[in-house]
């Protein structure tokens, strides 16, 4: 290095003086730096209240699910599986068989009823004949106790100047007396056959209890038959079929298998509970499912909870201890679906995302 760059080196550099220009650039920015920080300050202030005021709108949820109503079907009768007519996940029609258990035992109980009902009609018809029958006894046997008392009357008259015997006398009140005892067992026979014709001779079969106690025995017998079918309650897919196979005992209330509906699908969501000030019925809903990116469904709010999920819980919280800590809670609200893309199933369980329209609008005032 040179003697004269060493020397230029060690010389203090000299300080010039700004110009005008430099003033100027100085001056404005001493203007500008608190413009933009109060400036920038205002435009965000600006920015967050023009969004909250926009914002109030819609509510969304992410913990949502599609929902479907669903059976466990059974019997309310026992017997051995014969025949199971569908398989896993089939679709099946609203009345469409799905198994039968075996007839024998059914078709047995019924054809006993229909014989009890039939000895019914029978009982009734021989009591009323037998009720006829002993009226007509009855009338005869007052014709007899009618006669009887005539001869005694006459034999008592003449009696105490021998006209008859003593004997003859005393023969004629035994007959009086012994025709008045049979009446008596002719008109208790007579009440008992009316009885069984519910004190009117006239009554139609159909109203005796005789015959509703043995028509009620095979309609019994008729709807254990008939439930002894299983039929689909609505349309829809069953599931866990291979549970359920031929030759199995089924007991009375055992659930077979499950059944999906395929018509009654909805959308159960668990907003928080401060989410839902301005949430109504019938407001209208989109929904998106995580299965089918990009696709949306249309429905409306049908109802809202009036608990909160956590009192449906088997153990509630218990909030009367001293440690408590306040926990928002979730509020379930059921969606109807009304609409949605065609060829995109949805399926019981799948996760989605709702955002419902309050048509709520925020207003300066509720700062305040």
């Amino acid at each position: 290095m040179s003697q004269a760059n060493t020397v230029a080196r060690d010389k203090p550099a000299q300080q010039t003086l700004p110009g005008a220009a430099a003033v100027r650039r100085i001056n404005r920015n001493r203007l500008l730096r608190p413009i933009l920080m109060f400036g920038g300050v205002f435009v965000v202030l600006l920015a967050t209240l023009i969004f909250w005021l926009t914002s109030g709108r819609y509510v969304g949820s992410d913990d949502s699910y599609v929902d479907a109503a669903k059976v466990s079907l059974s019997t309310d009768v026992s017997g051995l599986v014969s025949q199971v007519y569908v398989h896993e996940n089939q679709h099946v029609a609203a009345e469409q068989p799905l198994f039968s258990l075996s007839q024998t035992g059914f078709d047995i109980a019924v054809a006993g009823a229909r014989a009890q009902l039939a000895q019914a009609v029978l009982d009734i018809s021989a009591a009323k004949r037998g009720y006829a029958q002993a009226l007509a006894q009855i009338g005869e046997q007052k014709i007899e106790i009618a006669k009887d008392q005539a001869d005694l009357t006459r034999f008592a008259a003449v009696v105490g100047n021998g006209g008859v015997t003593r004997s003859t006398f005393d023969d004629a009140q035994f007959a009086l007396s012994a025709d008045q005892a049979k009446l008596d067992e002719l008109q208790q026979a007579a009440g008992i056959q009316l009885a069984k014709l519910n004190g009117d001779p006239n009554i139609p079969v159909e109203n005796t209890p005789e015959y509703q106690n043995a028509q009620a025995a095979l309609n019994n017998a008729l709807t254990s038959q008939k439930d002894s079918v299983v039929r689909a309650p609505y349309s829809g897919y069953v599931t866990q079929v291979e549970q359920l196979q031929p030759g199995m005992f089924l007991a009375a209330g055992t659930a077979a298998f499950g059944l999906v509906s395929d018509t009654d699908v909805f959308v159960t969501s668990q907003p928080k509970e401060d989410q839902l000030t301005w949430v109504r019925d019938g407001q209208s809903v989109d929904i998106s499912v995580d299965s089918y990116p990009g696709k949306t469904w249309k429905g409306v709010v049908e109802s809202i909870s009036p608990a909160s999920g956590s009192e449906f819980s088997i153990l509630p919280a218990q909030n009367s201890s001293g440690n408590w800590v306040k926990v928002v809670q979730r509020i379930p609200v059921r969606i109807k679906i009304t609409s949605g893309p065609n060829g995109f199933l949805l399926r019981d369980g799948m996760s989605a995302e709702i955002s419902i329209d309050t048509q709520h609008h925020r207003h300066l005032s509720d700062l305040f």
